[in-house]
């Protein structure tokens, strides 16, 4: 199955020159933690994420409307592909600490980004069909 599918839909992302204002709404508006920065033709050029909000900007007294995005974004940023499996994907999370990971095309395009929360509510939603389908066990 493909990784893709289990992103949320449309991508949540911000070009390169937006503000930590811009990055911050559009997470609020997508109701997600983490926008891809992107460049002008779509190619992931970083990560910026509650965690960067919280660790490198929340006390750091810049103003957001004029803070560039760019300056406080993780940019080397581990991609998966449409051919990177949902297990893959959450093994590399869990290693390296990341809740987000962009699936990107051959170019490196943004094609969704992916949550840890998106793999574990599809697993979930596996879990309990199995369960419901299931014969129970008495109650002691």
């Amino acid at each position: 199955m493909s990784l893709l599918k289990w992103c949320d839909e449309g991508p949540a992302t911000v070009s390169v020159g937006a503000t930590v204002q811009e990055a911050v709404q559009t997470m609020i508006d997508k109701t997600v933690g983490a926008v891809a920065v992107i460049d002008d033709e779509g190619i992931v050029a970083g990560m910026f994420t509650e965690r960067d909000v919280l660790a490198k900007f929340a006390l750091s007294g810049r103003d957001p409307k004029r803070t560039p995005v760019r300056e406080l974004m993780s940019s080397i940023v581990e991609m998966a592909t449409e051919e990177t499996t949902p297990g893959e994907a959450l093994a590399v999370m869990l290693e390296r600490h990341y809740r987000h990971m962009p699936v990107v095309d051959e170019r490196g395009k943004v094609l969704g980004v992916c949550s840890i929360r998106n793999i574990l509510e599809a697993r979930v939603d596996d879990l309990l069909a199995e369960l419901d389908g299931s014969p129970r066990r008495a109650s002691a």
